[in-house]
């Protein structure tokens, strides 16, 4: 099951329990998709209402080489907006960004970032994500 890595600290945020929307920005164009909180989680990818559970949820390819388990860097993403909603980044998520590209202050691993719901989110998925880059929408 993704989401789980028994040899990294287990993060233990809560999902959203009230209705928000997440605006995904890719080199193709922009998304929106509306996040349901009983549909939550959406797969066995990433941590339950994540923002790679979410994507993934709304038919958006996210790469994901490690299956969501904060074991790699390919889900990174950088929240636009309303990233004081998510839970903060545990020592090893932010040892796996260390490993991504074109990280900013507001990148996180897309499979360990959830949002409560109390905002809505803008998130840019950066131009090199291989899969979402090979496979379009």
């Amino acid at each position: 099951m993704g989401g789980s890595n028994p040899y990294i600290e287990q993060i233990g945020a809560q999902p959203a329990v009230k209705p928000f929307s997440i605006t995904f920005k890719t080199p193709e164009g922009t998304r929106e998709v509306q996040v349901d909180p009983n549909k939550i989680p959406y797969g066995q990818t990433g941590q339950p209402g994540s923002i790679l559970d979410v994507a993934m949820g709304g038919g958006l390819d996210l790469e994901h080489a490690c299956g969501g388990v904060c074991a790699c860097s390919t889900c990174h993403v950088i929240v636009k907006e309303g990233l004081d909603s998510c839970n903060e980044a545990t020592d090893d998520e932010l040892d796996q960004l260390d490993e991504a590209p074109a990280i900013t202050l507001q990148s996180r691993l897309a499979c360990q970032c959830v949002p409560d719901g109390s905002t809505d989110l803008i998130v840019e998925i950066p131009e090199w994500n291989k899969n979402l880059v090979k496979e379009g929408h």
